[in-house]
């Protein structure tokens, strides 16, 4: 649990940005390596300490995560900063495991139907997995974190409503598994399932990763940290959506997740107007990927300051 805490320490709030992997995962349009090492670089200037980097599958498939080992390195050279990689079967897991990344995430779909098309396997499948990849965490040399989120926890775009007790249920299952953090995405009963979840929990931070999808990401994210949420996601100009839920929009903007966090109270240490400039890398490398905020396009109260305390 140290481990654990000495990366998301209690009474802190964590903000993970997500862009370089689940904001990457469908467009048509890709930043070179050198331009996300920049991207990188320059979210890290504003304060940015958590970074979830690629992920390892096929890269004939993904060649946007191609390069995830030379992410993986430029987190590990920046003093503080975390990196995060997505895993979904054993073959990613020893990739990621010799990549020394620090902490590995993986996914159990709430409902058999995204669980089939996301992953092409059962959820009891899915935790089987998550159990694997503790049991190679717990005989590797340095130890990752491993990170099991349960998506479309709120509600699933395939098969509909998802009774909140079964999401519970699987949140014991992979804690029970050995994972460490577990998150999860959706656009409605936010508050009343982070407080289960975090009683479910006790001491390991619960991370919530939500989507924009219906416009209410932010009011989500401030009912999640309202019930004791720790971390949350989001990516750089709203960038992403999942390939298996149809309709579904990009992430919650960063940059607006940010201000959140400030407005409620909680210091993040991160420089709003330099992360914001960061959108320049993205417009350069993606020009026909639309980019969101409602800070971007507005700017500041001029009687907020841009710096956290």
């Amino acid at each position: 649990m140290s481990r654990v805490q000495d990366v998301y320490p209690e009474g802190r709030v964590s903000l993970r940005e997500v862009g370089l992997r689940d904001g990457l995962q469908l467009v048509k349009t890709f930043p070179s390596t050198a331009a996300k090492q920049r991207w990188l670089r320059e979210e890290y200037a504003a304060g940015v300490r958590h970074f979830e980097v690629g992920s390892f599958l096929p890269a004939k498939t993904f060649p946007q995560f191609a390069d995830v080992r030379d992410i993986v390195a430029a987190v590990a050279a920046l003093p503080g900063a975390h990196g995060i990689a997505l895993v979904l079967n054993e073959r990613g897991a020893n990739e990621a495991l010799a990549s020394g990344v620090a902490e590995i995430a993986s996914v159990v779909s709430a409902t058999e139907e995204h669980s089939q098309a996301n992953a092409n396997r059962s959820r009891e499948s899915a935790i089987a997995n998550v159990r694997r990849l503790c049991e190679l965490r717990d005989a590797s040399t340095h130890k990752p974190i491993v990170h099991a989120a349960i998506s479309m926890a709120l509600g699933c775009s395939i098969s509909g409503e998802v009774d909140p007790n079964e999401v519970l249920r699987l949140v014991e299952k992979c804690l029970e598994a050995g994972a460490d953090t577990v998150g999860y995405a959706g656009p409605k009963q936010v508050g009343d399932l982070t407080r289960g979840a975090v009683k479910i929990a006790g001491k390991r931070p619960i991370c919530v990763h939500l989507h924009d999808t219906r416009g209410m990401g932010i009011a989500n994210a401030s009912a999640a940290l309202d019930q004791g949420a720790q971390i949350l996601d989001g990516s750089l100009g709203g960038l992403g959506g999942c390939p298996f839920a149809p309709g579904a929009t990009g992430n919650v903007v960063f940059e607006d997740l940010v201000f959140l966090c400030e407005s409620k109270g909680f210091a993040t240490g991160i420089d709003i107007e330099k992360l914001i400039a960061v959108r320049a890398i993205l417009k350069e490398a993606m020009p026909n990927e639309p980019l969101y905020g409602g800070l971007a396009r507005a700017g500041l109260p001029c009687a907020s300051t841009a710096k956290a305390a």
